[in-house]
């Protein structure tokens, strides 16, 4: 059954912020492959603690960047 999907905004909010992907990784020691994957929504288990790296650091909420689309 599908339940729809969900999609993270990160290419969306990094342009908005002038921020650039290389950036991002150096400051918060991300290993780009795995950032890349969150950018491309190519994750079936989102990481709570990344998640809030990235909430913390771009200044946004988790509504902000998570995005939920119904089938």
């Amino acid at each position: 059954m599908n339940y729809g999907s969900l999609h993270l905004c990160i290419d969306e909010i990094l342009h908005q912020k002038g921020i650039s992907k290389n950036q991002i990784c150096k400051d918060l020691d991300i290993p780009r492959t795995n950032f890349n994957r969150y950018c491309r929504d190519a994750v079936t288990r989102l990481d709570t603690g990344m998640l809030c790296k990235l909430c913390f650091y771009l200044e946004i909420e988790p509504g902000d960047l998570i995005v939920y689309t119904r089938p």
